[in-house]
């Protein structure tokens, strides 16, 4: 290729348009060493698709009997494969956004369902927002996650209470807990849930933790003032019921002669 200009003696020749070969950097000895170490060779087969790593004796994607479980390689090999723009490893502050509207439209669906009295619908809904919300890749935040897994499954734990189905609303509302620990809402849950199972001093041990987070939390105490109430209520039928038992039974006066 020739080019208007020359060189002098000793200058090289380099322009910025010609392709460039990355230099791969030299493995380091010592952590190549300890990555042979405990590297195990597995066979392996691969899915029709060539992007899906199945056990090669049974063609399982996870097999006891293999062995091996190739579920978090197969999720993240479809992420790049979806993705093929992205840097490998990509960097830790890209945000798949319409992973995040699927979250957020799959939720309002259930929240319009649940304000407009649908709760057993809105838990449709509920569920499939957050099966979509933990399948963000693992290079994102998990913060994010977080954030959208404990919001929707929150709600779930509302709509549940609504329709009666008290343990399942704990259960979810433990869930929140696990996850957002300092988030009032999941303790809010959870209290509402137990009083549903008439579990009154747990509702009020729950709304106790939940204010050690955010002590002038308004739907909190508020909550709190209604439980006791409750409890009071209840003792005092307790002791009613005591004196009764304990009062004797009245002697009959005798008829005159």
């Amino acid at each position: 290729m020739s080019h208007g200009h020359t060189h002098g003696p000793g200058q090289s020749c380099s322009h910025s348009d010609v392709p460039q070969s990355p230099v791969m950097p030299t493995p380091d000895p010592a952590l190549q060493a300890l990555i042979d170490q405990d590297f195990i060779p597995v066979p392996i087969a691969l899915g029709s698709d060539a992007h899906l790593a199945l056990c090669a004796r049974h063609r399982l994607e996870k097999c006891d009997p293999c062995n091996v479980n190739f579920v978090n390689t197969n999720r993240l090999a479809q992420l790049l494969v979806q993705n093929p723009n992205l840097l490998c490893p990509p960097p830790n502050n890209v945000v798949t956004q319409k992973l995040t509207q699927m979250v957020v439209s799959t939720k309002d669906e259930g929240n319009n369902l649940f304000k407009a009295g649908h709760a057993q619908q809105a838990l449709t809904r509920y569920t499939a927002a957050a099966q979509l919300a933990v399948q963000r890749p693992p290079w994102e935040a998990n913060g994010l996650m977080r954030e959208e897994l404990t919001t929707v499954v929150s709600n779930r734990s509302a709509a549940y209470y609504d329709v009666q189905d008290y343990v399942s609303a704990l259960a979810d509302a433990e869930t929140v807990i696990a996850i957002r620990r300092n988030w009032s809402k999941g303790h809010f849950r959870k209290a509402k849930a137990l009083l549903g199972l008439h579990r009154l001093q747990e509702s009020a041990d729950a709304i106790r933790l939940g204010l050690s987070f955010e002590p002038h939390n308004t739907e909190l105490l508020t909550f709190l003032a209604d439980v006791e109430r409750l409890q009071k209520k209840v003792e005092d039928k307790k002791q009613e019921a005591r004196a009764a038992k304990s009062e004797p039974p009245s002697t009959p006066v005798a008829a005159a002669a």
